[in-house]
């Protein structure tokens, strides 16, 4: 991606923010408007946002044929999405190199479960104090993290955490009430990298966090694919042998 923009979509079911008075207060203009506020501090970031209620899910073929890195947040409308542009997704990660970021209650989204191939199922609870370890500080999503962030009030997701392994555990979530859980995950899907950040529950204000910010700004630098691969997916050149 040298000298070029990354190209950012930001999509957000946009469901507690309008009809919660507690996630509203949080982020009055959308988790989607607060994620889109701090990564804008970024000059080589193109940032767009797309909700559920917009047409096609505000994600027609002709934004994700021109997004670099999808970022996920979803939580009581998953089954709202179609079909239809979840296998968009899937292709455009696993053939067309697109990053794709899950947040939070993404973990049970239809493009996460496409992706990763299992149930994304986990143990969750009440809002507990969370500690963040950064159990990979030399991933490059982890540049400029701590050993540790204080994450104050966060939703309880503990193990098991039903998800294939991951190429790299980079951030471990601990919680006063005993549970851990796997909080920063990587995978690869064809020519697409994929990161699972559990912070971001509607009535929380992690996505204020600086470090949290600073996490998923690497995280969309990381995801954001290579200049690689073939225009067409489906060719396969043809190469003279060198005599």
């Amino acid at each position: 991606m040298a000298g070029k923009k990354i190209r950012v979509t930001i999509w957000n079911e946009y469901r507690h923010e309008k009809e919660e008075e507690p996630s509203g207060e949080s982020y009055p203009e959308g988790i989607h408007g607060c994620i889109r506020n701090f990564l804008s501090e970024c000059d080589d970031l193109e940032i767009r946002t797309a909700t559920l209620d917009e047409p096609d899910c505000g994600i027609p073929d002709e934004v994700l044929d021109n997004t670099d890195v999808l970022m996920w947040w979803g939580h009581v409308a998953h089954n709202k999405v179609p079909d239809d542009r979840v296998e968009y997704i899937r292709n455009r990660v696993y053939n067309g190199g697109m990053g794709f970021i899950a947040c939070h209650s993404a973990h049970h989204s239809k493009p996460f479960r496409a992706l990763v191939g299992t149930t994304g199922n986990l143990s969750w609870g009440d809002n507990c104090h969370e500690i963040i370890w950064n159990l990979k500080p030399s991933h490059p999503i982890a540049a400029g993290i701590p050993d540790h962030v204080d994450l104050g009030l966060e939703e309880m997701y503990g193990e098991p955490f039903y998800i294939p392994q991951p190429d790299d555990l980079i951030f471990g979530c601990w919680y006063d009430s005993g549970h851990i859980f796997r909080g920063g995950c990587t995978f690869t899907r064809g020519l697409g990298k994929i990161f699972y950040f559990q912070p971001g529950h509607e009535e929380c204000r992690s996505f204020y966090n600086p470090y949290v910010q600073q996490i998923l700004k690497n995280g969309v630098h990381w995801v954001a694919p290579n200049d690689f691969g073939y225009k067409n997916p489906c060719e396969a050149p043809y190469v003279k042998p060198v005599v």
